[in-house]
C-alpha cells in the first residue's frame, strides 16, 4: 500500500504550475522517488487472476524470434496459458484497474494539478525479465510509475509516421528505433511522457508498471458525439430543398449551389453553450467501456443516511463513478456516471466538494449538512450507488 500523496512531489521541489508550464505536453520528466517507499497492492498472481475475469479488459503481448515478431492476445485467458509462458519476453496488461481495487484509485489524488475530467485510467503491466511491448507511440499523456522490479525506459522525440510502424498487429510498434535517452526506474520512481514521444521499457527482472493515462479524444470523435446529441430531439427536422433548381448539363454533377444549400444548412445547426457544457460533460463522465453503477440494494432515507454519515463512517466514491461540474450563471450542473442533474448555485459549494474528492468525511460536511438540498443530494448519490460508505 502506498503513502497517498498530494500533490505530487515533483523534482527539485518543481510546482506544479511550472510542471504544467514547461512540462506538461511538451517534453519528458523524469521524477525519481515519485512515491519513496512505494508497495505495490497486486502481486503478479493476482494480475493473472484478474485477467482471467469474464469484463476485465487484459491483454497479452509475446515477443518472439522470426518474421512474426509480435503476438498480441485479448483476454478473458484460460489460467492454464500462463503456465505455457516462456521464461521472459513477454507482458500481461490489464486496463482500468483502478476500478477494481480502490487503494490504486487512491492513486489518482496525487495528479490533481490536472483537472478529474482528463484522467483516463489506470493500467498495470507485469513483465518478467526482458519483457516488452516494444517501442512505440501514445497519442495521449501517461505517467509511469514502477511498482515492482526494475525497468529500463528509452526514449526518442523524433518523428513518426505509418511507414515506421510494423502494422503486423494493432500496437504502434516501430519497425526501427534508435533511443535518445535512457533512465532506469526502481519501485516508487516515476516517468512523465506527453503525447507522440517513442518510448521502449524492457524489464530488467520481474517488473509491475502502473500508467496513469490521460484522455486525448480525437476531434473527429468530439464531432461525431456532439452532433449525434443534437440530433437526439435537439434539431429541426429541417429537410434538404431546392424549390430554385435549375437545368443541369451534367446530372451526374454535385453542383456549385447543392454544396451552398448543405453549407447553409449545417451552418444554422444551433449550437448553444449550455448545449455545448451538457453534452461534453456527459461524454467525459461516461464509461469507456460502458459499466454500469448498480443501484445500491440497501436504499437508506435520508435521515438513516445522514445519522451513518455522522457516526464516523467515510463514504467513498464508487470506482465506476465519474464525477464533474460545470458552473453557470443561475445553476450548477453536476454531471455524474455520463447523466446530468442540474442545481440552483447555492448548491455550488456541496458539488465542488462532491467533484474534487474522492473520500468524504463528515467534519469536511458538517456545514454543508445543514442544507436539506445537499443532504437529499448525497442520499440520493449513495442509493443510486455512485457513492458508499468504507464498511459495505
Amino acid at each position: 500500500m502506498f503513502v497517498k500523496q498530494f500533490p505530487l512531489p515533483l523534482p527539485q521541489g518543481m510546482s506544479a504550475e511550472t510542471f504544467l508550464a514547461e512540462y506538461w505536453q511538451k517534453k519528458p520528466l523524469l521524477i525519481k522517488a515519485a512515491f519513496p517507499g512505494f508497495k505495490s497492492p497486486l502481486s503478479a498472481d493476482e494480475i493473472a487472476g484478474m485477467a482471467c475475469e469474464e469484463g476485465v479488459e487484459s491483454r497479452l503481448i509475446i515477443e518472439r524470434d522470426g518474421k512474426q515478431k509480435w503476438q498480441l492476445s485479448h483476454g478473458p485467458f484460460d489460467e492454464s496459458i500462463f503456465s505455457e509462458l516462456p521464461a521472459s519476453h513477454w507482458t500481461l496488461l490489464i486496463q482500468e484497474v483502478h476500478k477494481y481495487v480502490p487503494e490504486l484509485a487512491l492513486l489518482l489524488e496525487s495528479f490533481r494539478f490536472i483537472p478529474n475530467w482528463r484522467i483516463d485510467d489506470i493500467m498495470v503491466s507485469y513483465s518478467p525479465v526482458d519483457g516488452s511491448v516494444g517501442p512505440h507511440i501514445d497519442q495521449y499523456d501517461v505517467f509511469l510509475l514502477q511498482g515492482r522490479g526494475r525497468k529500463r525506459w528509452q526514449i526518442s522525440t523524433a518523428e513518426v509516421c505509418d511507414d515506421d510502424l510494423i502494422g503486423e498487429i494493432d500496437l504502434q510498434i516501430l519497425s526501427h528505433f534508435e533511443a535518445q535517452q535512457c533512465w532506469e526506474l526502481g519501485e516508487g520512481d516515476m516517468l512523465y511522457l506527453p503525447p507522440g514521444v517513442i518510448h521502449h521499457g524492457v524489464a530488467l527482472e520481474d517488473s509491475l508498471t502502473y500508467s496513469v493515462g490521460f484522455r486525448a479524444p480525437a476531434a473527429c470523435d468530439l464531432i461525431t458525439s456532439f452532433i449525434d446529441y443534437l440530433a437526439e430531439g435537439r434539431l429541426s427536422l429541417e429537410h434538404y430543398r431546392d424549390p430554385d433548381l435549375t437545368l443541369q448539363q451534367h446530372p451526374g454533377e454535385i453542383s456549385a449551389a447543392s454544396l451552398q444549400r448543405v453549407r447553409e444548412i449545417i451552418s444554422a445547426i444551433p449550437v448553444s453553450d449550455d448545449d455545448l457544457a451538457r453534452w461534453f460533460g456527459q461524454v467525459v463522465t461516461e464509461s469507456k467501456s460502458g459499466d454500469r453503477v448498480e443501484p445500491n440494494s440497501k436504499a437508506l432515507s435520508i435521515a438513516a443516511f445522514i445519522k451513518r454519515f455522522q457516526h464516523g463512517e467515510q463514504l467513498w466514491r464508487c470506482e465506476l463513478s465519474r464525477f464533474a461540474c460545470i458552473e453557470q450563471d443561475s445553476s450548477v450542473l453536476l454531471f455524474v456516471a455520463g447523466s446530468v442533474v442540474v442545481l440552483n448555485r447555492e448548491m455550488k459549494a456541496a458539488v465542488y466538494q462532491l467533484c474534487d474528492q474522492r473520500i468524504h468525511r463528515v467534519a469536511e460536511w458538517a456545514g454543508l449538512l445543514k442544507s436539506p438540498d445537499s443532504a437529499a443530494l448525497l442520499c440520493r448519490l449513495y442509493n443510486e450507488g455512485h457513492l458508499y460508505f468504507e464498511n459495505d
